[in-house]
């Protein structure tokens, strides 16, 4: 800082222009607290500049230093080293991801990361192993790699809806990756109203964002750098005659794609046994390789460079024995005593002539009966004490039903009562919330129209229950 009256010729001042030193060639007042200034640009140009007070704060002698010293902060240039040395750690450490997580990888989990999928660029990939393989361990060394790496920043995570916490947990526990689970009151805590603007690391439901034009809309308005998509089976696609039927969770993945420079998809089971569906799940990775309907001996492509398929029999530990028992599967037959026999047949039967009757049906009824149904056959081949019970269950629920009808006077045309239908993706529902659902179903639904019906099947239930 230096005072206006200070200012003389041939002093050297730093602030009359950014950056450069101004030798002074004349001061001429102007005004009490005003002076102009006349100096010379060390390219010899010259100069003026008005100065007033508020100017001696920004305005001051230049002064003589060395080009390089030892005099500035060592505890800031030592936080700078660190940063830039974490920075680069992945060059000297190329497994840098494996050493600095909660987890002992195994050999097939390496290779995928650090074989299969860091080497591709973008990466647009199916991981197929089978069922147990750790594809969550996969996918999240695969994530902190790139953080490190500093190839992704904003990550997003779509998985079923009963998986979205074990996703959450499973990424902080094991790769101290703090991820935020989509919701309505995320939605409201975020500044803008769009967590998926303002957030960088989010899950969502599959079927949340599949079913809500409004939530697309919005995350589609983000970019991402890494999307992935678990039991990615679920995007399903197919042709009907010359027809292509996209479903809705198929659309969110190839609209998501597009924004998206990596795309994981995670599947356990990636093909159905139709070659034509396969490969339109595989044009979310590759839309024109995978173009149009597929056609035996046109176009069957091998997709081993999209795609990684381990069985578990090839996994392995690292001292070579095999990650899983060898797997023996054989039928144990047992003789049904003639009391079981007979229970069996009545279940049985009871069982077809109420799927007969619920096939006559339209509507939601038709699922929701269905669903009961089902229900009923695994508990039959679970214990008879199980199956004793749900029917017991049932003929008292519909006794019930019965008494309110009668109660209520509606004559012989039974109102069937509004039934919660089953979601189209169970999945999307907590353990605790399938068995509530399945029991509810199992004891209420019913393909009876009429009173007299349901006392007919009432009477069955009563045999049954016998």
């Amino acid at each position: 800082m230096i005072r206006l009256e200070d200012i003389t010729a041939g002093l050297a001042l730093t602030g009359l222009e950014p950056a450069v030193i101004g030798s002074v060639v004349a001061v001429v007042p102007i005004a009490e607290g005003t002076v102009q200034v006349i100096y010379k640009t060390p390219d010899g140009a010259l100069r003026d500049r008005l100065l007033n007070r508020a100017d001696e704060l920004s305005i001051s002698l230049a002064t003589t230093e060395r080009p390089w010293s030892f005099e500035g902060d060592g505890d800031a240039f030592k936080l700078a080293v660190e940063a830039k040395r974490i920075d680069l750690a992945f060059l000297f450490d190329p497994m840098m991801a494996v050493h600095t997580s909660n987890v002992e990888p195994l050999p097939h989990q390496i290779t995928a990361v650090y074989e299969s999928m860091l080497p591709r660029q973008p990466l647009r990939f199916v991981l197929a192993d089978d069922p147990g393989a750790g594809k969550t361990i996969m996918a999240g060394l695969y994530i902190r790699e790139l953080i490190m790496r500093a190839d992704s920043r904003r990550i997003l995570v779509v998985a079923p809806g009963s998986l979205v916490e074990q996703w959450r947990d499973e990424l902080f526990e094991k790769f101290g990756l703090q991820f935020n689970v989509f919701s309505s009151a995320l939605e409201a805590a975020t500044p803008t109203g769009n967590p998926f603007e303002d957030l960088d690391h989010l899950i969502v439901r599959l079927d949340q964002m599949a079913r809500n034009e409004g939530l697309q809309e919005k995350l589609l308005a983000a970019s991402w750098d890494l999307v992935i998509f678990d039991e990615a089976h679920k995007l399903a696609a197919h042709f009907f005659g010359s027809k292509l039927e996209k479903t809705g969770r198929f659309i969110l993945a190839e609209k998501l794609g597009a924004r998206a420079r990596h795309l994981l998809l995670l599947t356990a089971t990636p093909h159905s046994g139709k070659e034509e569906d396969f490969q339109l799940f595989l044009s979310l990775l590759d839309s024109d390789r995978f173009y149009g309907k597929f056609r035996d001996g046109v176009h069957k492509v091998d997709s081993s460079d999209l795609m990684r398929r381990m069985v578990k029999e090839e996994m392995l530990r690292f001292d070579g024995t095999p990650l899983f028992p060898e797997r023996r599967a054989y039928t144990v037959n047992y003789p049904l005593s003639s009391i079981e026999s007979a229970l069996y047949e009545a279940v049985t039967s009871y069982v077809k002539e109420e799927m007969g009757k619920a096939d006559a049906l339209k509507g939601p009824r038709k699922g929701s009966i269905g669903f009961a149904l089902t229900a009923l056959q695994r508990r039959l081949a679970s214990s008879p004490e199980a199956i004793f019970q749900s029917l017991k269950s049932r003929r008292d629920r519909l006794e019930k039903r019965l008494r309110e009808e009668n109660l209520l006077d509606r004559g012989q045309q039974f109102s069937a009562q509004s039934l919660e239908i089953p979601p189209e993706d169970d999945d999307d529902l907590s353990a605790e919330e399938q068995e509530e659902l399945e029991e509810k179903l199992t004891d209420t639904a019913t393909a009876a129209e009429t009173i007299a019906e349901l006392e007919a099947e009432i009477a069955i239930l009563s045999r049954l229950v016998e």
